[in-house]
């Protein structure tokens, strides 16, 4: 076979697209593939496909494949053409993408690179700037929200995540269902998550089961403005209570701790994660700990027996029992004299709609924090973003379930 039969066969070349040349530089270790648009003078209109005539040429370049290690590009003559309707405007190749200064074969093969490594790192092993990699990536996403259906959304997870130090967010939707992220926006205030229900008229609004999220006041009071019966959907996760729970229970551990050693008593000295785990993944060498801690540290287990109770608390189906329950718990917590209990606990009260909400829908936001934590390590692994954009693009690709890659493309 020869060079223009192999580029052609690889290009998926048909008329009146056909290779005029091909050049090989050893020096620089280059290819050139020369297109042209033979025997024509009209072509389709790339707006409305209308059979045009051919206004003019212009050449334009295309990185392609490297072809055994050699870099290739593509050459091209391109027509364009004057449309009665839409006037003058470049045909669309076979080859690649309108606007894009890359083959959709070389831009497949990039965007699998990207899926696995840095932008950094996806450079240096294409020779392409960090610039040139990053404009794949933010087209690939761009064309990935374009292409998505209309979004169908039943139970959703709502979680913020952290962008850079200083206390700076995102506001991050999760469709719990595919676990995909749906919606990426700046910051965690109420505007923040207004943007995510602005896309939808109200039957959308309407199919919304549930909103598992945090106790952020502002995330609340949105959900409530934007669902019907909001108060049935919104849901706390025992992730989050369970959070408040531990950090109440180590405070009370620190404040007792401080009370045992002026008494040159060490007891509870690096004890801190045996109170916080599971009692059923205790190491064997803690068998027994608790219970010999009841004698000498009684706050802190008074605590612990608080936080363990209510971690039994989510198996119930019945709102009635579930509330009634809790409403118990309550009154236990409030009771315990242990201060940062007690402010958990009429956190608890306070929310205990949604608390109940949860586990009679069994929803969860174990996904957003699954995404969180993807989130983190797509960050870490680029050393961090100073562009927003970027970050939000970032998550996008990595996890927004999108279909990335060229509408032509050829596979590698």
């Amino acid at each position: 076979m020869q060079d223009r039969d192999l580029y052609t066969t690889v290009l998926g070349l048909v008329v009146p697209w056909a290779i005029t040349n091909v050049e090989l530089n050893t020096g620089t270790q280059a290819i050139e593939v020369h297109i042209e648009a033979t025997g024509v003078s009209r072509m389709p209109c790339p707006i409305c496909g209308a059979d045009s005539a051919i206004y003019d040429r212009r050449e334009r370049r295309w990185r392609h494949l490297d072809t055994c290690e050699y870099t290739t590009t593509i050459v091209a003559q391109v027509p364009r053409v004057r449309c009665d309707e839409h006037g003058v405007h470049q045909v669309v190749v076979p080859w690649g993408e309108p606007g894009s200064r890359y083959t959709a074969a070389f831009e497949t093969f990039a965007i699998g690179w990207l899926r696995e490594a840095t932008v950094s790192a996806v450079a240096r092993q294409l020779r392409l700037t960090w610039d040139q990699v990053d404009g794949i990536m933010q087209r690939a996403v761009v064309r990935g929200l374009a292409r998505r259906d209309t979004l169908k959304l039943e139970r959703i997870g709502v979680d913020e995540t952290s962008f850079q130090k200083r206390h700076e967010y995102v506001t991050v939707v999760t469709d719990q269902r595919t676990s995909n992220v749906v919606y990426v926006a700046d910051d965690r205030k109420k505007s923040s998550l207004e943007g995510f229900f602005d896309q939808f008229d109200a039957d959308q609004l309407r199919s919304i089961e549930s909103v598992s999220m945090d106790m952020w006041r502002p995330y609340i009071a949105v959900v409530e403005d934007r669902l019907e019966q909001a108060r049935t959907k919104v849901c706390f996760d025992k992730f989050h209570v369970a959070k408040h729970l531990g950090d109440a229970l180590d405070k009370v551990r620190r404040n007792e701790q401080r009370e045992l050693l002026q008494r040159g008593d060490r007891a509870l000295v690096g004890t801190k994660y045996t109170w916080l785990r599971n009692p059923e993944a205790l190491p064997a060498e803690r068998d027994g700990f608790f219970e010999r801690m009841k004698a000498i540290a009684i706050r802190t287990a008074r605590a612990w027996a608080i936080k363990e109770h209510a971690m039994c608390l989510w198996h119930f189906r019945s709102r009635a029992w579930a509330r009634k329950a809790w409403s118990m718990w309550i009154g236990w917590a409030l009771r315990s004299r242990l201060e940062p209990v007690k402010r958990v606990a009429r956190m608890v009260r306070d929310h205990l709609y949604g608390i109940v909400n949860a586990i009679v829908l069994r929803a969860t936001n174990a996904s957003s924090e699954s995404a969180n934590a993807k989130i983190q390590r797509v960050k870490r692994m680029a050393c961090g973003f100073r562009n927003r954009e970027r970050f939000r693009n970032a998550i996008y690709f990595h996890l927004g379930g999108l279909d990335l890659l060229p509408g032509h493309h050829t596979k590698p």
